[in-house]
């Protein structure tokens, strides 16, 4: 990872005094230019559209006279933003919100969204409330696949293989996706689904690629740009769409998507594990 991306004022690693009034200061941009130079991408032309959704799960503010109220919500960070939010300076930007008196609750969601806009450079959505729990897997699950794996960092994309020959239509999902935080090396783990129209991928291939990101270190909305970047490459589909749901940490998951323009958005849910 390049240095550069770490400074030293980055709050990650270390012990940092829990925020005792609202303070916009606590966030952390982490410019997305780092991460898309080591996959080859041009931040100018990017192949693929797509958002970093976060569900926030610990919310809370005091009213005029004092009272606490609590929410969750969700926030949509566009993709082609300059910066991504770093998640513990999230965290700790939402709990200086909880001695903090706001107006009313529209106060604190427009608050919360011009903070996250200034942030990454660009328009943040920010709604109170979460999305359902998905009702059933999307696709096929390919995590009983019967495989010998032997590669756990770093991501392997030539493990990857299609079938020129074989095109097809289909939604394939596995929840053996973990890599690790660049900075404190704590595990990041989630379900990726893949949605894709072309050559049909070698499905054993495709566990064994996802697995090779076990010992990698990136962060969340990186691996999900290099997972789109290896299959666009490698399997040349004419539409594809990656998107992983990471487990919560901290009071706070991301569900990173990255999509050929034109492909259908998927129906914002969540996980049991999230």
């Amino acid at each position: 990872m390049d240095p550069a991306s770490n400074p030293p004022s980055l709050p990650l690693g270390r012990h940092v005094d829990y925020p005792r009034h609202y303070d916009a200061g606590l966030l952390f941009p982490i410019a997305r230019e780092t991460g898309r130079r080591a996959i080859g991408l041009d931040g100018d032309a990017l192949p693929f559209v797509g958002v970093d959704r976060w569900h926030a799960y610990e919310l809370g503010w005091l009213d005029p006279r004092g009272k606490p109220c609590m929410a969750t919500a969700t926030f949509e960070v566009p993709a082609d933003s300059p910066c991504l939010v770093e998640s513990k300076s999230l965290k700790l930007y939402l709990n200086s919100f909880n001695a903090t008196a706001f107006d009313d609750d529209a106060a604190v969601r427009d608050r919360i969204a011009l903070d996250l806009s200034a942030v990454a450079g660009a328009p943040v959505a920010v709604a109170f409330g979460l999305p359902p729990l998905a009702a059933g897997g999307e696709g096929e699950d390919i995590d009983a696949i019967e495989v010998e794996v032997d590669a756990y960092g770093p991501p392997d994309a030539g493990l990857l293989r299609a079938d020129a020959g074989h095109e097809v239509a289909e939604t394939l999902r596995s929840s053996l996706l973990k890599s690790n935080c660049p900075v404190t090396g704590q595990p990041d783990w989630a379900t990726v689904v893949v949605a894709y129209r072309g050559p049909r991928l070698d499905r054993a291939a495709l566990l064994r690629y996802l697995v090779s990101f076990r010992d990698h270190a990136e962060f969340h909305e990186q691996c999900v740009e290099r997972i789109f970047t290896d299959l666009l490459a490698r399997a040349r589909p004419a539409s594809l769409s990656v998107e992983a749901r990471y487990t919560r940490r901290g009071g706070l998951d991301i569900n990173p998507w990255r999509a050929t323009p034109g492909h259908e958005r998927p129906i914002a849910t969540r996980d049991t594990r999230q």
